[in-house]
Order: structure tokens, then sequence, then C-alpha cells
């Protein structure tokens, strides 16, 4: 369900086969109303944006560390680009909301017990983080998450919270007057 999120994927059956759609085209198909269709232009830009900072950011970082560090064989090259890839891509996936806040200077409503296990997740990540054996750029991973959620924490104490607007699932907690 992420990923049909994330990409706005839309499956619709024509010539009695399953067809599909993403992007702008795929979102035309699912009635919005005008706040819902200004929510999706800003998330729009703002992982325009980010995209065009940091993907060129990646095939750079492929290509120093190509040069750069002795890998074993190609492949072990390319898996640890490609782990790196979806590092950012993580990154990219979870700032929009932060860029979202801060055009519409509100942030969405999210219940106390939504609240509480993300902070609690967030932590918990950290902890095994530096716990479990694992890669220095996963740990840097999980504190990239930690940024995001202080960006939030900040956000939700500096602008109001507005519960006509609905959350990253859709869920709006009052109807708009």
């Amino acid at each position: 369900w992420k990923a049909k999120k994330v990409s706005k994927a839309t499956i619709h059956w024509r010539f009695l086969l399953p067809w599909v759609a993403s992007g702008r085209g795929a979102r035309a198909l699912v009635s919005e109303t005008a706040a819902e269709r200004r929510t999706e232009e800003i998330d729009a830009q703002g992982m325009k944006w980010l995209g065009r900072g940091l993907y060129p950011l990646v095939a750079c970082w492929a290509v120093y560390s190509l040069i750069t560090r002795p890998h074993k064989s190609w492949w072990s090259w390319a898996i640890h680009s490609l782990a790196h890839a979806v590092y950012t891509f993580g990154f990219i996936s979870m700032t929009p909301q932060l860029f979202v806040n801060y055009k519409l200077k509100s942030v969405a409503h999210l219940p106390w017990k939504a609240f509480m296990y993300k902070a609690f997740n967030t932590f918990i990540d950290d902890v095994f983080s530096w716990i479990i054996a694992m890669p220095m750029s996963h740990r840097i991973a999980c504190l990239r998450d930690d940024v995001v959620f202080f960006v939030y924490l900040y956000q939700r104490y500096l602008y109001p919270v507005d519960k006509t607007r609905p959350n990253e699932f859709g869920f709006a907690y009052e109807l708009p007057e």
C-alpha cells in the first residue's frame, strides 16, 4: 500500500485487461476536493525539488564510491550504491509532509496514540541501530528519521493543528465548514 500511495498508481480495467496509471493521470481518476488538490500540488512541488537535488547527489556518490573506495566486485559496488539510493529515496519520501506543513502553515491532526506510536518507533529504531552490528550508513539513515521527526515536532509547536486537513492516510478528523 505504501508503494501505491507514493507512486500514486491506480489500477483500472480496459479491454478486459488491468491497466496501471500513475502520476497526475492516476489522480485525475479519483475525485478530490480543492484542498486535496492544493495539498497534492504542494507535495508534488516538494518531491520535484528534493528529487532535483538528491537524485544527482546519489549518482555522484555512486561514481565517487566506485573511484575512491575498494570493492570486492562490481556486484558489491552495485549493492552498496543501491542501498545508499534506498536510504536517500526514503528521506525524499518522508520530507514532503514537512514541506506541505510549511506551505499551508498548519499541521494535520494526529491522534495522541498514533503520535506516541511514531515517537516510540523512532526511539526504538535508534536504540537497535546502535545495539545491533550494522553498517554505519544504516545507522545514519535511522538518525535521518529523527531529524525529520524533530522538525515535525517543531512544526507542531509552531503551526496550529488543522483537524479538517487529511493526514497521510487521507483521514480528516473534522468536516470542513
